[in-house]
């Protein structure tokens, strides 16, 4: 139901709006306990992912730090890395070859 919430801050490129929704949806989606709310919740639903949304990106613009912005290609290195130790070179290929022919 919910991929994991990835850390935001101090990326390069930075953070995109679109980033920050996805992981604005995907917590209230797992506080709501569903992934599409009914007719009669849709409202309150996409009110929360909306401030969550903007809480989180004023969070992301308040939060200062002397280090070094994160590369995204590295971070996404060491999880296929991770990856591989967890579930093998196989089973990460395919997930990975999946995700690029979803990908834009």
């Amino acid at each position: 139901m919910c991929r994991n919430i990835r850390t935001l801050h101090n990326l390069a490129p930075a953070t995109t709006h679109d980033e920050v929704h996805a992981a604005a949806l995907q917590y209230v989606r797992k506080v709501a306990g569903t992934t599409k709310p009914s007719r009669a919740n849709a409202d309150a639903f996409d009110r929360a992912v909306a401030e969550v949304a903007h809480a989180t990106e004023h969070l992301l613009e308040a939060l200062t730090t002397t280090a070094p912005p994160r590369d995204r290609e590295v971070l996404a290195a060491q999880a296929r890395a991770r990856a591989v130790q967890r579930y093998g070179s196989t089973a990460v290929a395919a997930s990975t070859a999946a995700s690029e022919a979803v990908a834009p």
